[in-house]
Protein backbone atom coordinates (compact mmCIF):
# COMPACT_ATOMS: atom_id res chain seq x y z
CA UNK A 1 0.00 0.00 0.00
CA UNK A 2 1.42 3.03 -1.07
CA UNK A 3 0.27 5.69 1.24
CA UNK A 4 -3.52 6.60 2.78
CA UNK A 5 -5.14 7.68 -0.22
CA UNK A 6 -5.14 3.97 -1.43
CA UNK A 7 -7.81 3.56 1.53
CA UNK A 8 -11.55 3.96 1.26
CA UNK A 9 -13.76 5.23 4.19
CA UNK A 10 -16.91 3.88 5.35
CA UNK A 11 -19.29 5.52 7.94
CA UNK A 12 -21.97 3.72 9.50
CA UNK A 13 -25.02 6.53 9.74
CA UNK A 14 -28.19 4.34 9.73
CA UNK A 15 -29.30 4.01 13.41
CA UNK A 16 -32.37 4.91 14.61
CA UNK A 17 -31.09 6.84 17.87
CA UNK A 18 -34.49 5.92 19.94
CA UNK A 19 -32.20 6.88 23.24
CA UNK A 20 -31.66 10.07 21.38
CA UNK A 21 -35.58 11.16 21.45
CA UNK A 22 -37.13 13.88 20.76
CA UNK A 23 -33.83 14.96 18.43
CA UNK A 24 -33.82 11.29 16.66
CA UNK A 25 -37.02 12.14 15.72
CA UNK A 26 -36.14 14.81 13.65
CA UNK A 27 -32.34 14.60 13.22
CA UNK A 28 -30.05 11.29 12.76
CA UNK A 29 -27.92 11.22 15.35
CA UNK A 30 -24.98 11.51 13.09
CA UNK A 31 -25.82 15.34 11.62
CA UNK A 32 -27.05 16.56 14.76
CA UNK A 33 -24.69 19.98 15.50
CA UNK A 34 -21.57 20.42 17.25
CA UNK A 35 -20.19 24.25 16.77
CA UNK A 36 -22.42 24.65 13.86
CA UNK A 37 -21.37 21.45 12.17
CA UNK A 38 -23.16 17.97 11.57
CA UNK A 39 -21.26 15.45 14.35
CA UNK A 40 -20.32 13.59 10.29
CA UNK A 41 -18.66 16.67 9.35
CA UNK A 42 -15.37 16.24 11.60
CA UNK A 43 -15.56 12.27 10.60
CA UNK A 44 -15.19 13.37 6.93
CA UNK A 45 -12.71 16.14 8.06
CA UNK A 46 -10.57 13.30 9.28
CA UNK A 47 -10.76 10.97 6.39
CA UNK A 48 -9.87 13.74 4.23
CA UNK A 49 -6.72 15.37 5.89
CA UNK A 50 -5.54 11.50 5.66
CA UNK A 51 -5.78 11.68 1.93
CA UNK A 52 -9.15 9.35 1.36
CA UNK A 53 -10.96 10.75 -1.29
CA UNK A 54 -13.35 8.16 -1.66
CA UNK A 55 -16.06 7.69 0.93
CA UNK A 56 -19.44 5.48 1.45
CA UNK A 57 -21.98 6.27 3.92
CA UNK A 58 -24.34 3.85 4.87
CA UNK A 59 -27.47 5.28 5.49
CA UNK A 60 -31.11 4.41 7.05
CA UNK A 61 -33.38 6.24 9.12
CA UNK A 62 -34.32 9.70 8.30
CA UNK A 63 -30.90 9.10 5.81
CA UNK A 64 -32.71 11.91 3.19
CA UNK A 65 -31.79 13.97 5.98
CA UNK A 66 -27.90 13.07 6.05
CA UNK A 67 -27.62 13.07 2.29
CA UNK A 68 -29.23 16.97 2.36
CA UNK A 69 -26.96 17.57 5.20
CA UNK A 70 -23.65 16.08 3.42
CA UNK A 71 -24.47 16.21 -0.24
CA UNK A 72 -21.50 14.83 -2.23
CA UNK A 73 -19.20 15.56 -0.45
CA UNK A 74 -17.28 18.25 -2.17
CA UNK A 75 -17.35 20.96 0.77
CA UNK A 76 -15.08 18.66 2.90
CA UNK A 77 -12.84 17.37 0.06
CA UNK A 78 -14.28 14.16 -0.55
CA UNK A 79 -16.60 11.84 -3.04
CA UNK A 80 -19.80 10.35 -1.10
CA UNK A 81 -21.66 7.30 -2.12
CA UNK A 82 -24.76 6.48 -0.24
CA UNK A 83 -25.69 2.75 0.30
CA UNK A 84 -29.22 2.07 2.17
CA UNK A 85 -29.76 -0.39 5.19
CA UNK A 86 -33.11 -1.10 5.01
CA UNK A 87 -33.53 -3.53 7.89
CA UNK A 88 -31.54 -2.37 11.18
CA UNK A 89 -30.19 -5.41 12.49
CA UNK A 90 -26.93 -4.54 13.98
CA UNK A 91 -23.48 -3.08 12.79
CA UNK A 92 -21.98 -5.99 11.08
CA UNK A 93 -25.04 -5.85 9.25
CA UNK A 94 -24.53 -2.91 8.12
CA UNK A 95 -20.97 -3.21 6.84
CA UNK A 96 -22.60 -6.18 5.28
CA UNK A 97 -24.52 -3.94 2.44
CA UNK A 98 -21.24 -2.37 1.49
CA UNK A 99 -19.18 -5.20 -0.13
CA UNK A 100 -20.56 -4.72 -3.66
CA UNK A 101 -19.43 -0.80 -3.18
CA UNK A 102 -15.92 -1.44 -1.29
CA UNK A 103 -12.60 -2.00 -3.75
CA UNK A 104 -9.99 -1.93 -0.73
CA UNK A 105 -9.02 -1.52 2.61
CA UNK A 106 -11.21 0.49 4.23
CA UNK A 107 -11.40 2.63 7.47
CA UNK A 108 -14.60 2.10 8.99
CA UNK A 109 -16.36 4.87 11.27
CA UNK A 110 -19.28 4.93 13.62
CA UNK A 111 -21.37 8.00 12.81
CA UNK A 112 -22.60 8.55 16.26
CA UNK A 113 -19.43 9.38 17.97
CA UNK A 114 -16.92 12.05 18.45
CA UNK A 115 -13.43 11.17 18.39
CA UNK A 116 -9.72 13.09 19.18
CA UNK A 117 -7.38 11.29 17.59
CA UNK A 118 -3.79 11.10 17.52
CA UNK A 119 -1.56 9.63 14.51
CA UNK A 120 -4.72 8.29 12.79
CA UNK A 121 -2.41 7.72 9.65
CA UNK A 122 0.05 4.97 11.95
CA UNK A 123 -3.22 2.55 11.55
CA UNK A 124 -2.57 2.80 7.39
CA UNK A 125 1.21 2.25 8.30
CA UNK A 126 0.22 -1.21 10.28
CA UNK A 127 -1.52 -2.55 7.12
CA UNK A 128 0.99 -2.14 4.37
CA UNK A 129 1.93 -4.60 2.37
CA UNK A 130 4.75 -7.00 3.47
CA UNK A 131 3.70 -6.56 7.49
CA UNK A 132 1.31 -9.44 7.84
CA UNK A 133 -1.41 -7.64 9.55
CA UNK A 134 -5.25 -7.82 8.26
CA UNK A 135 -6.61 -5.32 10.40
CA UNK A 136 -6.24 -2.64 12.94
CA UNK A 137 -8.41 -1.86 15.66
CA UNK A 138 -8.33 1.66 17.31
CA UNK A 139 -8.37 1.64 20.95
CA UNK A 140 -7.75 3.86 23.97
CA UNK A 141 -6.80 3.39 27.62
CA UNK A 142 -10.07 3.59 29.76
CA UNK A 143 -10.21 4.48 33.10
CA UNK A 144 -13.99 4.54 33.47
CA UNK A 145 -15.36 0.70 34.05
CA UNK A 146 -18.84 2.11 33.02
CA UNK A 147 -17.34 3.30 29.70
CA UNK A 148 -15.83 -0.09 29.11
CA UNK A 149 -18.84 -2.27 30.02
CA UNK A 150 -20.79 0.16 27.54
CA UNK A 151 -17.92 -0.66 24.62
CA UNK A 152 -15.85 -3.55 23.96
CA UNK A 153 -13.13 -5.03 25.38
CA UNK A 154 -9.11 -5.75 23.50
CA UNK A 155 -7.22 -8.89 25.02
CA UNK A 156 -3.81 -8.84 23.68
CA UNK A 157 -1.87 -11.72 23.08
CA UNK A 158 1.63 -12.74 23.81
CA UNK A 159 2.42 -12.06 20.02
CA UNK A 160 1.14 -8.47 20.46
CA UNK A 161 -1.95 -9.15 17.80
CA UNK A 162 -5.32 -9.19 19.16
CA UNK A 163 -6.73 -12.45 20.39
CA UNK A 164 -9.81 -11.56 21.75
CA UNK A 165 -12.63 -9.09 21.49
CA UNK A 166 -15.57 -9.09 24.33
CA UNK A 167 -19.06 -7.17 23.53
CA UNK A 168 -19.41 -4.94 26.95
CA UNK A 169 -18.30 -7.51 29.46
CA UNK A 170 -19.55 -7.31 33.05
CA UNK A 171 -16.06 -8.59 34.09
CA UNK A 172 -13.48 -6.44 31.77
CA UNK A 173 -10.24 -8.01 31.91
CA UNK A 174 -8.33 -5.34 30.63
CA UNK A 175 -8.83 -1.62 30.57
CA UNK A 176 -7.87 -1.51 26.20
CA UNK A 177 -11.32 -0.25 24.96
CA UNK A 178 -12.25 -0.49 21.45
CA UNK A 179 -13.55 2.93 19.95
CA UNK A 180 -15.14 2.54 16.54
CA UNK A 181 -12.82 3.47 14.18
CA UNK A 182 -11.74 -0.01 12.44
CA UNK A 183 -9.18 -0.66 9.62
CA UNK A 184 -9.73 -3.62 7.50
CA UNK A 185 -8.61 -5.70 4.48
CA UNK A 186 -10.97 -6.70 2.03
CA UNK A 187 -10.95 -10.01 3.36
CA UNK A 188 -13.21 -9.02 6.12
CA UNK A 189 -16.23 -9.25 4.38
CA UNK A 190 -15.34 -13.14 4.71
CA UNK A 191 -16.20 -12.89 8.38
CA UNK A 192 -19.14 -10.76 7.96
CA UNK A 193 -20.82 -12.87 5.82
CA UNK A 194 -20.83 -15.58 8.26
CA UNK A 195 -21.07 -13.86 11.41
CA UNK A 196 -24.99 -15.00 13.08
CA UNK A 197 -27.41 -13.17 14.96
CA UNK A 198 -26.83 -12.77 18.38
CA UNK A 199 -29.03 -14.29 20.90
CA UNK A 200 -29.25 -11.28 23.29
CA UNK A 201 -29.86 -8.62 20.52
CA UNK A 202 -30.93 -10.40 17.56
CA UNK A 203 -28.45 -8.39 15.65
CA UNK A 204 -25.45 -8.52 13.96
CA UNK A 205 -22.23 -7.60 16.04
CA UNK A 206 -19.28 -6.22 14.14
CA UNK A 207 -17.36 -7.78 17.36
CA UNK A 208 -18.66 -11.06 16.60
CA UNK A 209 -17.67 -10.44 13.13
CA UNK A 210 -13.70 -9.55 14.24
CA UNK A 211 -13.20 -12.20 16.60
CA UNK A 212 -14.34 -14.94 13.65
CA UNK A 213 -12.26 -13.02 11.56
CA UNK A 214 -9.05 -13.75 14.17
CA UNK A 215 -9.97 -17.43 14.72
CA UNK A 216 -9.67 -17.65 10.86
CA UNK A 217 -6.27 -17.03 11.30
CA UNK A 218 -6.36 -13.51 9.93
CA UNK A 219 -3.78 -10.96 12.07
CA UNK A 220 -5.26 -7.95 13.77
CA UNK A 221 -3.73 -5.46 15.52
CA UNK A 222 -4.73 -2.72 18.42
CA UNK A 223 -3.32 0.93 17.68
CA UNK A 224 -4.30 3.53 20.91
CA UNK A 225 -4.28 6.48 18.62
CA UNK A 226 -7.43 7.27 20.23
CA UNK A 227 -7.00 10.58 23.04
CA UNK A 228 -11.05 10.92 23.42
CA UNK A 229 -14.26 9.58 22.47
CA UNK A 230 -17.93 10.58 22.87
CA UNK A 231 -21.00 8.70 21.87
CA UNK A 232 -24.36 9.93 21.77
CA UNK A 233 -26.71 7.91 23.09
CA UNK A 234 -28.57 10.60 25.21
CA UNK A 235 -29.96 14.19 24.73
CA UNK A 236 -27.67 15.55 27.60
CA UNK A 237 -24.64 14.33 25.96
CA UNK A 238 -25.38 16.63 22.69
CA UNK A 239 -24.72 19.35 25.24
CA UNK A 240 -21.67 17.77 26.61
CA UNK A 241 -19.87 17.49 23.33
CA UNK A 242 -20.98 20.98 22.61
CA UNK A 243 -19.34 22.34 26.04
CA UNK A 244 -16.38 19.86 25.09
CA UNK A 245 -15.46 21.64 22.06
CA UNK A 246 -16.44 24.94 23.15
CA UNK A 247 -13.60 24.55 25.75
CA UNK A 248 -11.49 23.21 23.24
CA UNK A 249 -11.06 26.33 21.46
CA UNK A 250 -11.43 28.87 24.12
CA UNK A 251 -14.01 30.84 23.51
CA UNK A 252 -16.77 31.98 26.28
CA UNK A 253 -19.60 31.44 24.04
CA UNK A 254 -19.70 30.34 20.42
CA UNK A 255 -22.48 32.13 17.96
CA UNK A 256 -22.88 31.43 14.02
CA UNK A 257 -23.93 33.14 11.10
CA UNK A 258 -26.83 35.38 11.29
CA UNK A 259 -27.40 35.38 14.75
CA UNK A 260 -29.49 38.39 17.03
CA UNK A 261 -28.40 37.92 20.67
CA UNK A 262 -30.20 41.23 22.52
CA UNK A 263 -27.71 43.57 23.75
CA UNK A 264 -28.70 43.28 27.39
CA UNK A 265 -29.40 39.50 27.17
CA UNK A 266 -26.24 37.47 28.90
CA UNK A 267 -24.96 34.18 28.17
CA UNK A 268 -22.67 32.14 29.57
CA UNK A 269 -20.67 29.26 27.70
CA UNK A 270 -23.36 28.74 25.51
CA UNK A 271 -23.86 27.68 21.50
CA UNK A 272 -25.84 30.17 19.64
CA UNK A 273 -26.53 28.35 16.11
CA UNK A 274 -27.26 29.48 12.51
CA UNK A 275 -30.30 31.95 12.72
CA UNK A 276 -30.98 31.95 16.48
CA UNK A 277 -32.13 34.71 18.46
CA UNK A 278 -32.06 35.81 22.14
CA UNK A 279 -34.62 37.96 23.61
CA UNK A 280 -34.05 40.83 25.85
CA UNK A 281 -32.88 40.31 29.31
CA UNK A 282 -32.66 36.79 28.88
CA UNK A 283 -29.70 34.62 30.78
CA UNK A 284 -28.72 31.14 29.81
CA UNK A 285 -26.01 29.66 31.04
CA UNK A 286 -24.79 26.27 29.70
CA UNK A 287 -27.37 26.17 27.07
CA UNK A 288 -27.29 24.95 22.98
CA UNK A 289 -29.73 26.86 20.48
CA UNK A 290 -30.64 25.04 17.13
CA UNK A 291 -30.93 27.07 13.92
CA UNK A 292 -33.49 28.75 13.69
CA UNK A 293 -34.61 28.84 17.36
CA UNK A 294 -35.64 31.59 19.42
CA UNK A 295 -35.68 32.40 23.17
CA UNK A 296 -38.08 34.80 24.33
CA UNK A 297 -36.92 38.08 26.41
CA UNK A 298 -36.61 37.51 30.14
CA UNK A 299 -35.80 33.80 30.28
CA UNK A 300 -33.64 32.05 32.90
CA UNK A 301 -32.41 28.53 31.85
CA UNK A 302 -29.20 26.64 32.47
CA UNK A 303 -27.97 23.46 30.90
CA UNK A 304 -31.28 23.22 28.30
CA UNK A 305 -30.95 22.64 24.41
CA UNK A 306 -34.04 24.66 22.67
CA UNK A 307 -34.80 23.69 19.22
CA UNK A 308 -37.39 25.10 16.89
CA UNK A 309 -39.89 23.31 18.42
CA UNK A 310 -38.78 21.62 21.78
CA UNK A 311 -36.76 22.39 24.71
CA UNK A 312 -34.66 19.44 26.35
CA UNK A 313 -33.43 19.79 29.93
CA UNK A 314 -30.16 17.85 30.57
CA UNK A 315 -29.25 17.19 33.91
CA UNK A 316 -25.64 18.35 35.78
CA UNK A 317 -23.05 15.96 34.36
CA UNK A 318 -21.99 13.65 37.56
CA UNK A 319 -18.86 15.37 39.64
CA UNK A 320 -16.14 12.89 39.65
Amino acid sequence: MADTSDLMGVILAAGKGTRMRPFSERWPKPILPVLGKPLMAYQLEMLAALGIRKIVIVIGHLGHEVVRELGDGARFGVQIRYVEQEEMLGIAHAVSRLEPYVDRPFFLFLGDIFFETENLESMAQRLRVGRGVDGVLACRREPNLDAIKRNFVVLIGENGLVHRVIEKPRHPRTDLKGCGIYLFDLSFFDAVRRTPRTAMRNEYEITDSIQIFIDDGYRVEAAEVVRADLNLSYPADLLHLNLLCLDRIGQPNWRGEATAVAPDARLQRCMVMNGAEVGSGARLTECLLFPGTKVAAGRECRRVVFTPDAEIRCDEPPTA
